[in-house]
């Protein structure tokens, strides 16, 4: 394999949890990024600024999975074998920013590409039937746009400090990578790069 392989994510939540939708906004906030979208520094995830301008991987994207009662939130990468130490650092500074500095239009950009998001994947009948199956397994009814939109829009930048500190600051991570992973740094320095020494 050419190109190191690597996934970080932290326990979350399940369905049903209240911080599920804080978590989602979160998640959209890291975002995705591939060579091939161009942008540059005009990007609107600040990782993905960061990613793009110093060349740190191919591609990222990040995920929310969710179970019955417990999840897990995260990112995917896919690095050249140099910049495997480097891009996991910058993932987990912004990681730390989310849990201590993330500004109101950050968040506000966040929800509406959330919103938006969900709403486009309910494009036909087959999505909005396993939409339908899926709210049934999850919280045995279907949660309406409008109470799903408003969810969404009670979120701030001071929810997303608080979930993301309870989930994120701290904790210990899932790490799984293939490929040629050499740089990766040891477990203990990955861990310790979760929260910040402060004075």
């Amino acid at each position: 394999m050419p190109l190191a392989h690597l996934a970080i994510a932290v326990e979350a939540v399940g369905w049903a949890h209240p911080d599920t939708i804080c978590l989602m906004v979160a998640n959209t906030l890291i975002g995705n990024w591939d060579r091939s979208f161009g942008g540059g520094m005009n990007l609107s995830s600040k990782l993905a600024q960061l990613t793009c301008h110093g060349n740190l991987c191919h591609s990222f994207q990040s995920f929310n999975t969710c179970y019955t009662d417990t999840g897990l939130w995260g990112i995917y990468m896919v690095c050249e074998p140099a910049t495997v130490a480097d891009m996991l650092h910058v993932v987990q500074k912004e990681w730390i920013r989310l849990c201590t500095s993330v500004t109101e239009s950050e968040v506000a950009r966040a929800k509406n590409l959330l919103k938006t998001n969900m709403l486009l994947q309910l494009d036909g009948s087959t999505p909005i039937c396993e939409d339908i199956g899926r709210q049934m397994l999850c919280y045995n009814r279907r949660i309406p746009i409008p109470e799903l939109e408003a969810r969404v829009d009670a979120v701030n930048a001071e929810t997303i400090r608080e979930v993301c500190s309870k989930y994120i600051y701290d904790k210990s991570p899932a790490i799984a990578a293939v490929g040629p992973i050499e740089q990766l740094p040891d477990f203990n320095r990955i861990r310790s790069n979760m929260c910040w020494l402060r004075n």
